[in-house]
């Protein structure tokens, strides 16, 4: 199984950005998807995922900005990612499988992909 994410990028404080992650290979369908972050001398977070029910989880700090969406007939999750702030500036990191709520159970990962809000 591979996961490719795109669409990262440079974008000004209060843009938008689409990420987008596809799943190839030998595919079950993957209870959860979506991605995490990490910035420079910080963790890997939780950004958003999306279940097949569909249902979705956020972080505190993008609620109301972020929307995770997800097309299972294509195997792909989408984030928009609005409004956003220089403390958006990280590396995100696809993920999918059974869970996304420990970096630890993740069962694939993508590449990361590099959002940058300049301050």
């Amino acid at each position: 199984v591979q996961l490719q994410a795109s669409g990262g990028g440079l974008v000004q404080v209060g843009g938008s950005l689409r990420l987008s992650c596809t799943a190839s290979g030998t595919i079950f369908s993957f209870n959860a998807m979506g991605w995490y972050r990490q910035a420079p001398g910080k963790q890997r977070e939780l950004v958003a995922s999306v279940t097949t029910e569909p249902n979705t989880n956020y972080a505190d700090s993008v609620k109301g900005r972020f929307t995770i969406s997800r097309d299972n007939a294509k195997n792909t999750a989408y984030l928009q990612m609005s409004s956003l702030e220089s403390d958006d500036t990280a590396v995100y990191y696809c993920a999918a499988g059974g869970s996304l709520k420990f970096a630890s159970r993740v069962d694939y990962w993508g590449q990361g992909t590099q959002v940058t809000v300049p301050a």
